[in-house]
């Protein structure tokens, strides 16, 4: 008999699970190549294996090959489970029977979103309060599809009683809007993302249960929040080759506080409480299988995950905490002499620093020293963009740069701030900083031969733009011709002065006719797809075609095409409006790059680090309000009006950010590190921290110190780093050329 793992050797439907300790993608690569030892080769190819996102799919190709040691194989069919399309595996050819239309892209939905709202709903609103009013929309809208929720045609039935006026009238303006776009998408011939992602999931899901597929499926480290993937989960659990591997349920929850999670969003344990309730019972999933590992690890690997999982229990069950921590030390005594607490705490420790730039600097050393170690990774994850930016720029210093799964804003790429310099110069166009800025991109070509621009631009700098602001165009020109002129004690400037002077002269002539071509389209206001247009006119005659080179040219000018197409209705805008609303766009606005990084470091998102485990866990942004952040708010519906259409409570997501947290802290290493002040406010530290801070602090005994905060080293260097020497300055010796 075998001793190999075979996951499809019970009978369905087959749930299984891998701890939160333990490596997801690994552990499923190993058991996935354990199967496959008994099979010919030619049956991976076969299998078709689902995971949540396309990262997930290549990190769990990566995994498969290292797991293999270097061996030849056929690879599965690896898919994205948010990002199906029915002409690609799983689907067969023709197995759906129709054609889904094409997704619209996001930009061009927001676009003709803010078109609709002000044509058909809300004429004279800005352009920049329109397109507020379509992110909300359009969130609303995905949230409905996602959920499946057809007939939203109940909105203006919602409001009922003595709810405030407001609501009404959202509740009014949603039934208006949901009943009009679907009617401009079918005219355009698109549907929604959201949308169509869910309706090849649930035809999936339908084909899949109607005629289960005989090949190999797995789908793994998917949580099912989405009642389309929970029921593809169902189908493929159900198959006669099919199986699901979910990613850290907790076996050990009390079955009591186990049965009360449906009510609990805010747990960890929720999204799988909600997947399996009603088709598998928790005691019927079975553990996949898991590479052999030293008594020592388990033992810590095991007191680690339930200690957080411990931390983390719903708040009305958390009154025993002192009796599950005394079980938890006769089980562990009864086998071992080590305490289970200070086990658990093992690579375990809270890192508090002062502000966000300690923060980035710390995390960035702590990053940097994992490199001092041959083959040993580093994976820093933090919901919050601006920190993880940060980080990777401290990188920069020991020329380490990072994969940056968020990618970067456009407003901070070459491309995107030569568009921010260009509006703000449409909009004030003597502003001197703004100005400079603009005449010193890289892309800006003044036409003037090379060493004549570095003239004229040395010459505008040092005697036009120096000193009050000018008014207009005639006063700079003056200064100009100020500086030419002999000065008081008769002495005349030298003929490079005057040769400078006179560049500079023509360069501010063109200056003065690119602004004057700009302003002529705004009267004060201009429609946004003229003033759109009137950008981009200028950006090339700045800077050519090169302007729209590279990643972040493309994103570019994709921004501006979609602002110039979307733009016709959305009625008109002054200068400064028109900045700003650009300058938003820019910052919202996300280019990944992709390019040459350090592949042992990465910072990653909650969510891109699902599934993502490192030598060195790094958790950073532990404050409330960033992690876990805050329930977003709904802006047309109250609570009750959600619940009421059958959308979700906004803590769900909370329960979700939490699976994160409890996902990422099991990890050998991991080091939680928390700011006390943000954005020059004091910050409150994590809900989950205080948690765990709590229970630490009543599991401490005599004779075993519970110690979670640690000092860190990093942080001490990481201030050294930026502090000069002690002592007087040093200053280099004058530079003494002796030729010979």
């Amino acid at each position: 008999m075998s001793s190999r793992f075979d996951p499809f050797e019970p009978a369905g439907p087959r749930w299984y699970a891998i701890e939160a300790r333990r490596p997801f993608l690994e552990d499923l690569a190993a058991g996935v190549l354990d199967w496959l030892g008994d099979h010919p080769p030619e049956a991976l190819s076969d299998a078709v294996i689902l995971l949540p996102n396309r990262r997930a799919a290549r990190a769990f190709t990566a995994a498969l090959s290292k797991q293999a040691g270097g061996r030849p194989l056929l690879l599965p069919q690896v898919r994205p489970l948010g990002d199906l399309e029915e002409d690609e595996p799983p689907f067969a050819p023709g197995e759906l029977g129709l054609d889904l239309p094409p997704a619209i892209a996001p930009l061009t939905r927001r676009f003709e979103m803010a078109r609709m709202i002000v044509e058909d709903f809300r004429p004279g609103l800005s352009p920049l309060r329109a397109l507020e009013m379509a992110d909300a929309l359009g969130g609303f809208l995905d949230s409905c599809q996602l959920e499946e929720i057809d007939d939203l045609h109940r909105v203006a039935t919602l409001v009922e009683g003595d709810l405030a006026e407001h609501w009404r009238e959202s509740a009014e303006f949603l039934a208006l809007a949901v009943e009009a776009w679907p009617k401009r998408l079918e005219a355009m011939g698109l549907v929604d993302p959201a949308w169509r992602r869910a309706r090849l999931l649930r035809l999936l899901a339908t084909a899949w249960t109607e005629r289960p597929p005989t090949q190999t499926v797995i789908a793994a480290g998917s949580t099912g929040t989405a009642p389309a993937a929970a029921a593809v989960l169902a189908a493929v659990a159900a198959a006669p080759r099919g199986c699901v591997v979910l990613p850290g349920l907790d076996r050990e929850l009390d079955p009591a506080v186990w049965a009360t999670l449906g009510d609990n969003e805010q747990h960890p344990q929720n999204a799988l409480w909600r997947l399996l309730n009603g088709r598998a019972e928790r005691e019927a999933v079975r553990p996949w299988f898991r590479p052999a590992e030293s008594p020592v690890a388990e033992a810590r690997g095991r007191a680690r995950q339930r200690l957080i999982n411990e931390a983390l229990r719903p708040a009305d069950a958390t009154d025993d905490w002192r009796t599950v921590i005394g079980a938890l030390r006769k089980d562990a005594f009864s086998t071992q002499s080590a305490d289970p607490i200070a086990q658990g705490l093992e690579g375990l420790s809270v890192v508090t620093v002062r502000a966000e730039e300690d923060a980035a600097a710390a995390l960035a050393l702590m990053m940097r020293e994992t490199l001092e170690t041959p083959g040993r990774t580093c994976a820093l994850v933090t919901p919050d963009l601006a920190l993880g930016r940060r980080v990777a720029a401290r990188l920069e210093r020991w020329g380490v740069a990072a994969d940056v799964s968020s990618g970067q804003p456009l407003s901070r790429m070459s491309t995107g701030r030569l568009i921010d310099l260009t509006v703000r110069f449409v909009d004030k166009p003597l502003d001197p900083h703004a100005l400079l800025g603009l005449l010193k991109h890289p892309l800006v070509r003044l036409d003037l031969g090379e060493t004549e621009a570095a003239l004229a631009l040395r010459a505008l700098e040092h005697h036009g733009l120096r000193g009050p602001r000018h008014r207009d165009w005639s006063r700079l020109r003056r200064a100009l011709l100020r500086a030419g002129e002999p000065r008081d004690d008769g002495k005349a400037p030298s003929e490079g002065t005057r040769a400078r002077l006179a560049a500079a002269g023509v360069l501010v002539d063109r200056l003065e006719a690119l602004s004057a071509a700009a302003l002529a389209s705004f009267t004060p206001e201009a429609p946004l797809d003229a003033a759109a247009r009137t950008l981009t006119e200028l950006i090339e005659a700045l800077a050519g075609q090169d302007a729209w080179a590279g990643p972040d040219g493309e994103a570019a000018a994709s921004l501006l095409s979609g602002l110039i197409e979307g733009g016709a209705s959305l009625g008109g805008v002054t200068r400064a409006e028109f900045a700003d609303l650009v300058r938003g766009l820019l910052t919202e606005e996300t280019v990944r790059t992709g390019g040459a990084t350090q592949p042992r470091l990465r910072i990653l998102g909650a969510i891109e680090a699902r599934l993502v485990r490192a030598d060195r866990m790094i958790l950073a942004g532990l404050e409330e309000g960033v992690w876990p952040n805050a329930a977003p708010t709904d802006p047309f519906l109250s609570r009750p009006m959600r619940q009421t259409l059958g959308l979700p409570p906004p803590e769900r997501r909370l329960g979700q950010t939490a699976q994160d947290f409890v996902q990422a802290a099991c990890a050998d290493e991991a080091i939680l590190v928390h700011s006390e002040r943000r954005g020059g406010q004091p910050a409150v530290k994590s809900r989950w921290l205080w948690r765990l801070e709590m229970l630490t602090r009543g599991a401490d005994a005599p004779t075993t110190p519970i110690v979670l905060e640690r000092p860190s080293a990093s942080v001490d260097a990481a201030r050294s780093l930026d502090v000069p020497p002690p002592g007087p300055p040093r200053y280099e010796r004058r530079p003494a050329p002796t030729p010979p």
